[in-house]
């Protein structure tokens, strides 16, 4: 089984989960979103107008080259509906991580630590953000448009302006950028450890 984490394209936006594919919690503020006919259609101009002027927005989790997650985030002002928080705004430097889902099936196995890490490689590659903030719900009641605290909190998110219900949590990429230079440097020390001596140097050793 293969698995592989891939950027966000339009094409992608047709096989998104119901009721994903149609959801305009985030992409809307509540007065548009109530005058809007096909959802679908206005996801889809969001999408590319945020890929347009911004860039890459999304990141999707493929299992065997089947779409079975994503992840979507961008800067505040592409997102209206982040200003109905009570702990908004985010923070000047903060690029937004608003939504993320993984198929049931699939849970329970990292897809979702892949996506979130994905998209901080991307963030930190491109340069100009120093974080991603998001809002995490502590009520279990948002049903999937706010993403749970504790998952968040898993993911490397801290709390940075707390709430009852929907604290503002924070992921500081130069954190990040300094976690996986540790992690990359342990592994190749570990691979090094492992690694079986070159055959010259064992054979001189034997000759001593």
């Amino acid at each position: 089984m293969s698995r592989k984490i891939v950027r966000l394209t339009l094409d992608h936006l047709d096989v998104l989960e119901a009721p994903c594919r149609s959801c305009l919690f985030w992409e809307l503020d509540p007065v548009r979103r109530a005058r809007v006919d096909d959802a679908a259609a206005e996801k889809d101009g969001w999408a590319s107008e945020v890929l347009r002027e911004w860039g890459s927005c999304g990141r999707v989790a493929l299992v065997d080259d089947v779409p079975v997650g994503h992840l979507f985030y961008a800067p505040e002002a592409f997102v209206p509906g982040a200003a109905g928080f009570p702990t908004a705004p985010v923070s000047p430097d903060a690029v937004l991580l608003t939504a993320a889902y993984v198929d049931p099936e699939h849970r329970g196995g990292g897809l979702g630590r892949m996506l979130v890490q994905a998209m901080a490689a991307d963030l930190i590659k491109r340069g100009g953000s120093g974080a991603v903030e998001a809002f995490g719900d502590t009520t279990g009641r948002s049903a999937g448009c706010v993403l749970p605290a504790d998952f968040l909190s898993s993911v490397g998110f801290k709390t940075h302006r707390a709430h009852p219900t929907t604290p503002r949590m924070r992921m500081d990429l130069r954190t990040s950028v300094r976690w996986r230079t540790e992690v990359d440097a342990a592994i190749e020390r570990l691979v090094g450890a492992l690694r079986p001596a070159p055959k010259s140097t064992r054979a001189s050793r034997s000759a001593r």
